[in-house]
């Protein structure tokens, strides 16, 4: 089984495109395929693999909620979080739950067991299916501030694959940690300009700090300038393909089509890329590769 988690340390990159068309080629072969779109805020996943949901249920999270009666304003409860969710004003004890995240700590640490958990929903997990591709993604409630605890839990719902790929939020925060999280690989797509380097940099610093290997997937290639193969190079990461700043897949995109479905050459592209990843997982090596026509 291999887990590949594809991020980006900005939005706008590419990633879905990179995450959908992967989970496309890596179903023509024999193996099996799950797509997690873990980008519970935003999902876009469904615009291109159109999925047929089967399976939609809510996804809960302990909060904490207290008997008054026999609270005896210790504060424990209030210095083991981290976080201000829970605090004692001396007749009362204010709840944040917007703020708790769901670690127990409270009610563990409260010496009358007037703290219990009580679940509060957060989302929904949807599950179905495109084609061959088992498709699960979250849905967070509009007003949720915390994704990661959903993120868990859709990372979890898919049956055991040989390949899932997940597809995360952009940036560096909770949720894409969350998803990178216990995963073989990480792919990282950036495109060639200073803000998709800048970026790049901090999501390097990410997934390293999580001690994952990583690879890189330039896409509008031919744009910008030199600077992130340069980059790259110097920091000893794998460029495992490049995509072309193509109209055609600029105008399958807006179709909702995906760019494996269009084109031989951009198939064979993607299975390129999910091989060299196969590749990577299998020795796990982190040193540049140096691939004729992809690395320059």
């Amino acid at each position: 089984m291999m887990r590949i988690a594809v991020a980006s340390g900005k939005g706008g990159t590419g990633k879905t495109t990179v995450a959908t068309n992967l989970a496309h080629v890596a179903s023509l072969g024999d193996q099996t395929v799950a797509y997690v779109d873990c980008d519970v805020e935003e999902p876009n996943g469904h615009l291109f693999l159109n999925p047929e949901w089967l399976t939609r249920k809510p996804v809960t999270r302990p909060v904490p909620q207290v008997d008054e009666s026999k609270c005896t304003q210790c504060g424990n409860c209030n210095e083991i979080c981290q976080f201000s969710a829970i605090v004692p004003l001396g007749v009362t004890v204010l709840v944040y739950p917007e703020l708790c995240h769901g670690c127990g700590g409270c009610a563990w640490v409260c010496p009358t067991n007037a703290i219990t958990e009580i679940q509060k929903e957060i989302g929904v997990l949807e599950m179905g299916w495109s084609d061959m591709v088992q498709f699960n993604r979250g849905l967070l409630h509009i007003g949720e501030a915390m994704s990661p605890p959903l993120i868990h839990q859709v990372k979890a719902a898919p049956p055991k694959t040989d390949i899932t790929i997940l597809d995360a939020p952009p940036g560096t925060s909770c949720p894409a940690i969350e998803t990178v999280r216990n995963t073989d690989f990480v792919l990282l797509v950036t495109e060639p300009t200073p803000f998709g380097l800048n970026d790049l940099k901090l999501a390097v610093e990410m997934v390293r700090a999580l001690k994952l290997p990583l690879g890189v997937v330039i896409n509008r290639a031919g744009m910008g300038d030199r600077h992130t193969w340069d980059y790259c190079q110097a920091s000893r990461i794998p460029i495992l393909a490049e995509i072309p700043d193509d109209r055609q897949i600029a105008e399958a995109y807006s179709r909702g089509q995906l760019a494996s479905h269009i084109s031989e050459h951009h198939r064979d592209l993607f299975q390129q890329l999910l091989s060299r990843i196969s590749d990577c997982v299998a020795t796990l090596d982190k040193t540049p590769l140096r691939i004729k026509g992809i690395t320059r």
